[in-house]
């Protein structure tokens, strides 16, 4: 099957390396993605805004041979993937968004990131959340920073567009790992504004795997794993 592997903020489509090789030794095609800005450190990025990322993948989908596409998001890449979703429907068989969620019209990745010069870097560990850093040892965290490359600022902060209510009825999986599935499932069951979009779609399955907010790093394997499986349910 047709993988495509969307990254979050500071990365490239190479940090889906360890997920990405095992899914291909399974026999499917992976198609790992360096988003727009996201080519190296030197690259320019002053213009690029969300929707020349969810373009990106469009234009990629509608490249892709067959029939659909198995979409994966991680972190602020869920919001590419869902609004590719948006664009094309009928080509994506399932998305599954990777410690993150779908993102609603209008609303925007993330604002409060510190921007500087016009892009925003990896913040120093210290602004992040305990439960981010989970597994995340001294190694990965030195590996990380030495590959991450400057986020566009306007890809946080761009509102995000919907159109098409087609889009609710392509299935989801998210895998949670900050938090456990039966919370995410108490917000939605709450009606929480947070996790409308979540709500909105007809199917959704939840999968747990404790770890920090890049299971990418801290256990790709049981990641390569979970899309392995979502990925048999559509042959």
């Amino acid at each position: 099957m047709n993988i495509v592997l969307i990254p979050g903020f500071w990365l490239d489509g190479d940090s889906w390396r360890d997920v990405a090789d095992p899914l291909r030794a399974a026999g499917h095609a992976v198609h790992a993605v360096t988003l727009p800005g996201l080519e190296s450190v030197d690259a320019d990025r002053a213009d690029i805004g969300l929707g020349d990322h969810v373009d990106a993948v469009v234009r990629l989908i509608d490249e892709l041979p067959g029939d659909r596409v198995l979409l994966v998001g991680h972190s602020g890449g869920a919001a590419v993937a869902y609004a590719a979703v948006d664009a094309r429907p009928d080509r994506v068989a399932e998305v599954v968004y990777v410690d993150a969620g779908p993102l609603g019209d209008g609303q925007s990745v993330n604002t409060e990131l510190p921007v500087v010069g016009g892009e925003i870097p990896l913040p120093p560990w210290e602004a992040f959340e305990p439960d981010d850093l989970v597994d995340l040892t001294d190694e990965l965290r030195e590996a990380f920073r030495a590959r991450a490359i400057p986020q566009p600022a306007r890809v946080a902060s761009d509102p995000q567009r919907l159109t098409n209510d087609a889009r609710t009825r392509v299935p989801a999986t998210i895998v949670c790992c900050e938090f456990p599935s039966a919370m995410l499932q108490q917000w939605v069951a709450a009606g929480e504004p947070m996790v409308a979009e979540v709500a909105a779609i007809d199917e959704v399955r939840y999968v747990d795997l404790p770890t920090g907010h890049w299971p990418q790093f801290t256990k790709p394997a049981e990641l390569a794993e979970v899309i392995a499986e979502v990925a048999a349910r559509h042959g």
